[in-house]
């Protein structure tokens, strides 16, 4: 690591000014407001990076959770990582993400995901692939569901906060899901410019079965309905929430709503008219392999053990060769063993998440393996295609 850099929280009124500025040269203006961006997050929740006492970049972090076989994850979320254009190609996003990751080893995070502009510079700290982040689309006169088993209830005024517990119900039983941060819970309530803001509870309101969230506006093609964030926790709710947006023919074209890239909700339409608009994979890192490994649930029927043997080039305690035992659905490690498993600390990211099975990896070139810990691997990570519903 280069020694010219200083890492540090954010903590001056000129500082601010200054990474708000940055921000908006590197976003294009894409967060809207930068100095109220960094207030919503929390000032405190900034690092920067200088060369010679001249402020050029910084990085938000934003503590989480993620659900990983039904148990909670703490998770660090890394956004807007930007630096000066005139400072870059020095290494200082690199050093940025060094010292970040090193900070949250030490404050004993498992996890850290990211959105990558560039999936190099996060592979070289350690970063992989995890899970998908997908739009999807269906013309409104092709969905024909009619029947609706539930009442809708709106929700004035909108405060997410009656939302968190249905929620939650649903981000448990989902592989990848938030455990949100508060300013993402408030900025999925912020309408866009020309939008109309709808929120309904799906079944009554003292026992709700899901909600909806969504917003309406115009474009030079059509009418669209935006579905901002969803819940659906029973049969009932998914008929209802389908009828509900098939009442909307007359005036909407398109329903846009994100969901897994496998989506279960397409299920119950009569035919295959819903496409992936766009998708996109967010990436993972495991900062405390230990913890990870011991915190997250596994399936509950299986009772395995994994050699690993990982390489990690930035945090020393990763390193080397862990026993992974899993039975009753949690697992326990134990340093040592016949390390049959031989990854980096990257390839460790997409087994950790079911993105890709162990046997997939090996035939990519990203791990070596004997036939039983890649059985024992693909047995202990088994679950469905991980997902998140935000981009942060």
């Amino acid at each position: 690591m280069t020694a010219q850099f200083e890492y540090s929280t954010l903590a001056h009124p000129q500082d601010i000014q200054q990474l708000g500025t940055i921000f908006e040269q590197c976003f294009i203006s894409g967060l809207g407001g930068e100095e109220a961006y960094i207030n919503l997050l929390g000032v405190e929740n900034f690092r920067i990076i200088r060369e010679s006492e001249q402020l050029i970049g910084g990085l938000a972090t934003l503590d989480m959770g993620q659900w990983w076989g039904g148990v909670r994850v703490p998770m660090t979320g890394i956004a807007v990582v930007g630096i000066a254009p005139e400072y870059r190609g020095s290494g200082a996003a690199i050093a940025l993400m060094q010292h970040t990751l090193k900070e949250l080893y030490a404050r004993g995070i498992p996890l850290s995901a990211l959105y990558p502009a560039v999936q190099g510079l996060y592979r070289k700290v350690g970063y992989e692939q995890g899970g998908s982040w997908c739009n999807w689309e269906v013309a409104t006169n092709t969905i024909q569901l009619r029947e609706q088993p539930l009442p809708l209830q709106p929700v004035v005024p909108i405060n997410h906060e009656v939302f968190h517990e249905l929620y939650q119900q649903q981000a448990r039983l989902t592989h990848g899901y938030l455990d949100r941060h508060p300013a993402i819970w408030e900025r999925l309530i912020q309408p866009d410019e020309k939008e109309t803001f709808y929120a309904y509870f799906i079944g009554t309101k003292e026992k709700p079965e899901g909600y909806i969230l969504f917003s309406q506006y115009s474009k030079e093609d059509g009418t669209i309905l935006r579905i901002k964030d969803w819940v659906i926790l029973t049969a009932a709710a998914a008929q209802t929430f389908w009828s509900f947006l098939a009442s909307h023919r007359s005036q909407i074209a398109q329903v846009r709503w994100r969901s897994s890239a496998i989506d279960s909700l397409t299920l119950l339409l009569p035919e295959q008219t819903a496409k992936l608009k766009n998708t996109m994979r967010w990436m993972l890192r495991l900062v405390d392999v230990v913890k990870a490994l011991e915190m997250r649930g596994y399936p509950s029927g299986i009772q395995a053990e994994l050699h690993l043997d990982i390489l990690d080039n930035l945090l020393d305690a990763n390193n080397g060769k862990f026993i992974l035992s899993v039975a009753n659905g949690r697992g326990e490690v134990t340093k040592g063993g016949k390390g049959e498993l031989q990854l980096d600390i990257r390839e460790l990211a997409p087994i950790y998440t079911s993105l890709f099975t162990p046997y997939h990896l090996q035939i990519a070139g990203k791990l070596h393996g004997t036939e039983t810990a890649i059985s024992a691997a693909t047995q202990i990570f088994a679950g469905s295609s991980p997902w998140v519903a935000d981009f942060f």
